[in-house]
């Protein structure tokens, strides 16, 4: 790489990570692309995760590019045939291009060719990073629509000094995201990113603490089948022994939180009603007009409330549920 080009590719990967953390999580990665093809020439892209398998890469995430829902749909029915996508299996990483008719020549892959011709894929750079361990790769793929317009070495060296940081660079934007959900948490708290299959892309070490407190032989990779089934039956919150995780999905992502469980878990749901409208500075006869109970019910329910808290005032109650975020 030239002087010239060198300054032209630290500027391109200063404008990445600066996007990176400016954009939202729905808006990155198009504009992460769009970065790209002033020096990398494509018409069409698909960014995701997957794990391998005898018969092709089964998909935990995906991002598509100028390309539909419809391309994926009809991939399952051919991804046996993917001899591409086989040729990075348990390699660790890696970057190729490949010109469709020359690759998929022959009457065994005559399907797979017809499918790839008729989504404008007649040239397709792919590149990954994967775990053999796991089988589990990070990978995108450029397609480009013109036959002619082949993979030449050098933009297959580019794309390969490219991909590490538009990965790291998509792992960054993730977890600013994750920090701006917790914006203004005060609790100690843990933090993670996985997939609706229950693959983490981050944890930090309280997240993975917590975590070894309520399964201590918990490995860290995925996260533990009770947890994730908890969450895809439609629960937003886990309370565990130990520890209270919590959770939201966005772009099919998981964001989790993790703290230790506190004396405020210990509240009924009325409890817990009625420690919110004291902290907000209800009296009790507020509140039983606000619940429609008598003033001596809402009082009992309040020395009760202080029992738990193991406070005497609404200083300390504010303080307890500051605990549980």
């Amino acid at each position: 790489m030239t002087s010239p080009a060198l300054h032209d590719f630290s500027l391109l990967l200063l404008q990445l990570y600066r996007l990176s953390h400016e954009l939202p999580i729905d808006a990155f990665q198009d504009a992460a692309l769009e970065l790209v093809k002033p020096v990398l020439p494509f018409d069409a892209s698909m960014w995701g995760t997957a794990t391998t398998a005898a018969e092709g890469i089964d998909v935990h995430t995906l991002h598509l590019h100028r390309k539909t829902p419809e391309m994926m749909m009809e991939y399952d029915n051919f991804k046996h045939l993917d001899s591409a996508a086989a040729s990075f299996f348990g390699k660790g990483h890696g970057t190729r291009g490949f010109h469709s008719k020359s690759w998929w020549s022959g009457t065994t892959y005559a399907p797979f060719l017809d499918y790839v011709q008729r989504y404008d894929q007649n040239n397709i750079f792919i590149t990954m990073d994967s775990d053999p361990r796991s089988n589990f790769m990070h990978w995108f793929s450029l397609f480009r629509a013109d036959p002619d317009a082949h993979c030449k070495p050098e933009e297959v060296n580019l794309l390969a000094s490219l991909s590490p940081h538009l990965m790291q660079a998509l792992a960054l934007n993730r977890i600013v995201h994750l920090d701006r959900l917790e914006a203004g948490s005060q609790a100690p708290s843990g933090s993670a990113i996985g997939d609706l299959r229950g693959v983490l892309y981050h944890a930090d070490n309280f997240f993975e603490t917590t975590l070894k407190t309520e399964w201590p032989s918990w490995h860290g990779r995925t996260l533990p089948d009770a947890l994730l089934k908890h969450f895809l039956h439609g629960h937003a919150r886990y309370s565990g022994h130990a520890i209270v995780v919590t959770h939201r999905v966005e772009q099919r992502l998981l964001f989790l939180k993790s703290r230790m469980r506190c004396r405020a878990d210990s509240l009924t749901p009325r409890e817990h009603t009625i420690a919110e409208l004291l902290a907000r500075g209800d009296t009790h006869k507020d509140i039983a007009a606000i619940l429609s109970r008598s003033p001596a019910t809402v009082r009992n329910h309040i020395q009760s409330i202080y029992d738990k808290l193991e406070v005497g005032n609404v200083a300390g109650l504010i303080h307890e549920l500051r605990l549980a975020g």
